[in-house]
């Protein structure tokens, strides 16, 4: 039993960590003129050709029953849609500070779990979710020309609502596929749902060109999405989805390493707190477990 917590909290730190990459190449993708169906439909279209390779190699079947596909076609429409309204809403606001409004989903996680489902909300969980709140609040710094608007907001706070319908809806499941298996089907039907919102939106497809855009574009794929959706999968199933959730606190913490690291952003006392903040939150959780 304490071998499946172990496995499922660092299951849900390494999943906000692979998911805290996405900006990396969307923005990138943007900069080339791509538009969001074409960076959409590339992410997930190669995370399903990832998954489907992975799937071969380790031997595992496709099949699924039919009732159940009803349930991975809900399931990985909300995934995408919330991949879709948060890329959207990079254009109306700073994804700095999207990426900040997006922690809503654990509150929103842990309210759909005591209305629908009549799960305690502890202290100690509204606690963390209090100072992973605080914290991240503190990583985000804006300049002076800070782009905020209604729609932006609106579509963040959208894209927090489906993910957390989404890990409600996995944590609710109980099923004997394989996380791989489980997470394969997901991805294929985010990609129809991805596909049906570029085809409403009239966004044209656009090809990827040279090596910088096709490495962005697997990047999206592999991270954010095959090795996330993975080990959120595993995370979920072992400890449930307010404190997976919370451990989505990572999410910020990889922007502001990679920020440190690889484009040498200045470490300061501010973001120092705001790290001590988020990793109290998320040990308080861990600890009482």
């Amino acid at each position: 039993m304490l071998s499946n917590k172990v496995k499922g909290y660092a299951a849900g730190i390494i999943a906000a960590v692979f998911y805290g990459t996405n900006p990396l190449g969307t923005l990138n993708l943007y900069a080339d003129g791509k538009n969001s169906g074409t960076v959409l439909f590339y992410r997930y279209a190669l995370a399903v050709v990832i998954f489907a390779l992975w799937m071969m190699v380790r031997g595992e079947n496709f099949k699924i029953k039919c009732g159940h596909a009803i349930r991975f076609a809900l399931f990985g429409s909300f995934f995408a849609l919330s991949s879709t309204t948060l890329y959207v809403s990079f254009h109306y606001m700073d994804a700095g500070v999207a990426s900040t409004i997006l922690f809503c989903y654990p509150i929103m996680t842990a309210v759909l779990m005591a209305v629908f489902y009549h799960e305690h909300v502890t202290l100690t969980t509204a606690l963390a979710i209090i100072l992973a709140l605080g914290g991240i609040a503190l990583l985000y710094q804006g300049g002076t020309n800070v782009r905020i608007t209604g729609t932006g907001i609106a579509l963040v706070l959208l894209s927090s609502l489906l993910y957390a319908l989404y890990i409600v809806g996995v944590n609710q499941w109980k099923t004997d596929y394989s996380p791989l298996k489980f997470t394969f089907w997901i991805v294929f039907f985010g990609l129809l749902a991805v596909l049906v919102y570029t085809y409403a939106s009239g966004d044209r497809l656009q090809m990827l060109h040279g090596a910088g855009e096709w490495t962005n574009a697997l990047q999206l794929a592999l991270m954010p999405t095959v090795l996330s959706l993975f080990f959120m999968t595993i995370s979920i199933k072992n400890i449930g989805s307010t404190p997976s959730a919370i451990m989505g606190a990572f999410e910020p913490l990889t922007a502001v390493a990679i920020g440190v690291l690889v484009f040498g952003e200045t470490f300061t006392l501010r973001l120092a707190i705001g790290i001590v903040l988020i990793l109290t939150g998320v040990t308080l959780v861990i600890a009482r477990k």
